[in-house]
């Protein structure tokens, strides 16, 4: 039995009035009369039978409101729900369904410039520097700070401004720096930036990006220094090597001219870098390898080895909520580098990287570092413990904290963790338990409002020897499939079952006829509800015409016409 393609919308208001997708105006208000006699608040004095008509009543004339209104019913005929809850709007009348189309698609697309317009993307760093050494020298415990602010202004979807800017301070010594960026899309593979910067090192550059093949990418920059007239050339290309490995070259010429070679590895559980890079004045390597032991916790090994660096970090990181990150790293070495001299090397190259400035210091001996992500922001918070590399020293700056980490991990965060996700689970299946009962007793409050006039149909085609529907389950496709032997549901059964004789009694036709449209989803019928979200669902229908039985199961979203000889049992 081959399967219907599941439309997106399911056609849901079709299956609600009993209609062909191809139904004419006057088959729509035919529809409508009919639910509307059965449904309409004023035939009923108990007030749970009137609340549940009235109910039921407003679904059948929404839908009739919809379908009877020509452009409504070509915006829900292409769009669904989604394009007349969206706020769509159509201008004149159009009378094509191309027209109809066309116009939707320029609206939608404007409400997208729109909400993509709103939404600026700011992101930020901050840094504070500690250093315990010398405060037990008598100083101040605050070695340097660092800020660093930027934010993402998309002006058109081609065109984005990016401003931003950071101070840092180092001792007694501080700098900062601005920038612009305008960013133009020339194409879907082709983009150019414009940037000019004012600081420690003023300069302009401009930079672009192509991607050249499916798999590689190359980059161009040219630098102006606005102190000393010097310029600098950068190029970069990347190259797609496997399904997960990256590998990049960058050039630099200029003041300080460099070539570096790197690579990039990452899948579901591991992520790999490394690079060496060598220039006019120095020269080094540096790698990290990640480790993700769930989708909320990692671990992390780094090492960099030259003339202007020697250190090692482990450590790792925790994700506390959807946006936020924790992480804290062990570090031990040397790096003579300050903060105020990477800030300079990078605005040479003319590639402002924020977070390089940031995150760098001058790190000389054994420490901490403390990082909270959330969202674009981060707090860092870097504490050199000791400039002593007395070996018992650093391993214990390590393995105490560490072994707390862990026991405070295994005893306390990990059970509470699994405790609050069992927790959240628990009341997601509690909540979609709690509206799948509701949906079906809605479904049979409907069935009670059909029984009457079903039962007076079924009734007129015994006396005429008819088509008479004696069984019809509709649910989960195996559950369909094993109860369709059996005269009872048990209660794992009737949980994903419905029993939905008295719809289909209903839509029996005077002639005797049962038809159920191709590509429209039944749990849409008026008296059906959907009992098992997104599992293959299955129709078993046994009904008698002429003194015989028939037996027949469909699909979801295949057509149905009976009695037909095949059926037969």
């Amino acid at each position: 039995m081959e399967s219907t393609p599941e439309p997106e919308d399911g056609r849901e208001l079709y299956a609600l009035l009993h209609l062909s997708p191809d139904a004419s105006g006057e088959e729509i208000r035919r529809a409508y009369r009919q639910y509307a006699q059965i449904y309409h608040p004023d035939k009923y004095q108990d007030p749970q039978m009137k609340d549940v008509a009235t109910e039921n009543f407003q679904r059948i004339r929404d839908a009739y409101e919809i379908l009877s209104d020509e452009n409504k019913r070509q915006i829900y005929d292409i769009y669904g729900m989604e394009g007349l809850n969206s706020g769509l709007e159509l201008g004149p009348k159009l009378n094509k369904p191309e027209e109809i189309k066309e116009q939707l698609e320029r609206l939608k697309r404007r409400k997208e410039e729109e909400k993509f317009l709103a939404h600026a993307r700011p992101t930020g760093s901050i840094i504070a520097n500690f250093s315990v050494p010398q405060y037990l020298d008598g100083y101040g415990i605050m070695r340097g700070m660092g800020m660093s602010s930027e934010v993402q202004l998309p002006v058109s979807k081609k065109n984005t401004v990016v401003v931003g800017g950071n101070l840092v301070v180092n001792g007694t010594d501080g700098t900062g720096a601005a920038s612009a960026v305008l960013r133009h899309q020339l194409s879907s593979v082709a983009s150019v930036e414009f940037m000019a910067t004012a600081g420690l090192r003023s300069l302009i550059s401009v930079q672009t990006f192509r991607q050249i093949s499916p798999h590689s990418t190359a980059t161009s920059g040219l630098a102006l220094s606005l102190r000393d007239g010097s310029i600098n050339l950068s190029n970069a290309w990347t190259r797609q090597l496997s399904d997960n490995i990256v590998g990049n070259i960058q050039l630099a010429l200029g003041t300080d001219s460099s070539i570096s070679v790197g690579w990039q590895k990452k899948d579901e559980k591991n992520s790999a870098a490394g690079d060496v890079k060598l220039g006019t004045n120095y020269f080094g390597a540096s790698a990290h390898y990640t480790r993700y032991f769930s989708t909320k916790s990692h671990g992390r090994v780094a090492g960099r080895v030259g003339s202007t660096a020697l250190d090692f970090e482990i450590g790792g990181g925790r994700r506390i909520s959807e946006f936020s990150t924790v992480r804290m790293i062990y570090n031990i070495g040397i790096q003579n580098i300050s903060i105020l001299e990477l800030d300079t090397v990078i605005n040479k190259v003319g590639m402002i990287k924020w977070e390089s400035i940031v995150i760098g210091g001058e790190v000389e001996g054994v420490s901490w570092r403390f990082e909270l992500h959330r969202a674009g922001q981060k707090l860092v918070i870097p504490v050199l413990l000791s400039t002593d590399f007395n070996a018992l020293l650093a391993t214990s700056v390590f393995a105490i904290p560490s072994t707390l980490y862990f026991l405070l991990q295994t005893y306390f965060v990990k059970p509470y963790c699994l405790k609050r996700e069992k927790q959240k689970e628990l009341e997601k299946m509690e909540s979609l338990s709690s509206q799948l009962t509701e949906a079906r007793r809605a479904a049979k409050k409907a069935q009670k409002l059909l029984e009457p006039v079903s039962n007076r149909k079924k009734n007129r085609q015994l006396e005429d020897d008819g088509l008479v529907i004696t069984k019809a389950l509709y649910g989960n496709r195996k559950k369909v499939k094993e109860s369709s032997e059996s005269n009872e549901l048990n209660d794992d059964v009737a949980s994903q079952v419905l029993d939905v004789t008295i719809p289909l009694n209903f839509l029996v036709s005077e002639a005797g006829q049962l038809k159920l449209h191709e590509g429209i989803k039944k749990s849409g019928i008026m008296g059906f509800y959907d009992p098992c979200p997104g599992d293959p669902k299955l129709l078993l229908v046994e009904y008698t015409f002429h003194g015989q039985k028939y037996k027949v199961m469909v699909d979801d979203y295949a057509a149905l016409l009976i009695p037909q000889d095949i059926h037969q049992i």
